[in-house]
Parts: structure tokens; sequence; C-alpha cells
């Protein structure tokens, strides 16, 4: 075992085992099977991801040290935990997920074999995992779940969506989690209600010049 690997696996135990309040602990842990998946998890390239919604949107933190919470409620983590190259470090932080204070896992992987969500999903259960197939030939891999074993999934890409689904099941018992999800809401209503009444107001012409 690398020693790398090692490290994360004990550093994972004993954060588990320092029963640190909630309000100092991640809420949201989020891995992907390759650093080469996190543009797609994390920003997203030309479509917005999973950090976009955190911190743009929701006014998330990334937390990078467990022991030293930001000063934001509510924060997430990331890590890369492959479920073909490195299945001890994918085992252990699913198993220590729950004791570390994590309420819900995004997880996401590409390729055919895209094994990480669903392999997540069932050694953190009943800890919730929210599926991301990073690639289109992903999909079916990840949703591709028997019966009794769940895991909910987003469109290939869609990291964003993801992360709001993470977020509503936050708030479920986080009220300020669900005020930020009714006022991104309410952003997007309103948004769309700006653009219907310029292109009326303006005819289709000048709104498409306005937008080049």
């Amino acid at each position: 075992m690398s020693d790398s690997v090692s490290d994360l696996i004990d550093r994972l135990h004993d954060e588990a085992d320092q029963d640190r309040p909630a309000a100092k602990t991640p809420d949201v842990g989020i891995v992907m099977g390759s650093d080469s998946d996190l543009e797609t998890m994390m920003t997203g390239g030309r479509r917005r991801g999973a950090y976009d919604a955190f911190v743009d949107e929701l006014g998330f933190s990334e937390q990078t040290d467990y022991e030293s919470a930001p000063d934001e409620r509510f924060t997430f983590e990331t890590y890369v935990t492959s479920a073909h190259r490195t299945p001890d470090l994918m085992t252990a932080y699913a198993e220590t997920a729950e004791d570390r204070g994590l309420e819900v896992i995004i997880a996401g992987a590409g390729g055919k074999s895209a094994d990480l969500p669903n392999m997540t999903a069932s050694i953190a259960y009943p800890l919730p995992v929210i599926g991301v197939p990073v690639q289109e030939k992903s999909v079916d891999s990840v949703i591709g779940m028997p019966t009794g074993a769940p895991l909910v999934a987003v469109d290939a890409g869609k990291s964003f969506n993801a992360a709001l689904s993470a977020a509503q099941i936050l708030s479920r018992q986080h009220d300020e989690v669900r005020d930020r999800l009714v006022d991104y809401h309410e952003g997007l209503r309103e948004g769309v209600g700006a653009v219907s009444r310029e292109l009326h107001d303006e005819g289709t012409p000048a709104f498409r010049e306005r937008e080049q």
C-alpha cells in the first residue's frame, strides 16, 4: 500500500473517532474516480458544476482541514477515491462518512465502468449518495443499481444539479439551506421573466443583436 493512500485511510478513521459537532464538520462529501473528473465534478467547464452551485449560489465553503472548519456554517469536502485503483480508500471513505458528520455524498465517475457512485452508495448505506456520470457512456453503469440498493443520479455531467439535490436533502433539517434554495430558484424565475419581457418589448432582431 502506498504511503499516501495509507495516510489518507488513517486520517479518515482518526476523524471518524473525533466525534466533532455537526456544525464543525463537512456536510457534503464530493468524491470522484480521478482528478481528470475534476472539471466536470466541480466547475463543469462550459457547464457550471457543483463548486459553482455550492459556493456561488448557496454560500457554502470548501472545508480542507477537518479540525479547522471555515467560518461558513455549511461546507463540503473533496477527495479522489478510485473504485478500481484505490478500492481500500473508497471503502474507508464510505465507511467513515457518517461518523465524520457527512449528511450526503456526491460521487462521480467516468468511463464505461463507472463503479465509484454505486460502490460508495452500497458501503455508505443508509447515507444518501447522489451519482454523477461524468460522461454519457457512464450513465448505465451509474444508474444500474439492483432493487434494494438505492442510488439517486443526475444526468451526465450535471454535477451542478447534484449539488442542488444534496442541498435539498440538507434543507429538510436546516431551514437556512432551504431559504438559500428558495432564493436561488426565485433568481432563476426572475431571470426568465426579465428575458421574456426584453425579447417581447425589443423584438427578436434587436434582442438577438444585443445578445451576440
